[in-house]
């Protein structure tokens, strides 16, 4: 039997949410080996002058723990 273990993870990129999560993905697997899943929790954006300057996402990550 696998135990899963899920983590929150805060990212942001400067070109798209899809980027973030992208993001997320790859500063997790840093320290995190078997990711096998992510859920995107909320989608925010900071704005200046009328433009998005920054993507920013919160997702939960899932992974097998080894054991």
């Amino acid at each position: 039997m696998s135990i899963v273990k899920v983590i929150e993870i805060i990212a942001e990129s400067d070109v798209s949410w899809e980027d973030a999560a992208k993001n997320a993905i790859k500063e997790a697997s840093k320290t995190v080996d078997q990711i096998k899943h992510i859920n995107i929790e909320n989608l925010s954006a900071v704005v200046d002058a009328n433009e998005i300057a920054k993507y920013r996402l919160n997702a939960k990550i899932s992974f097998v723990v080894k054991g």
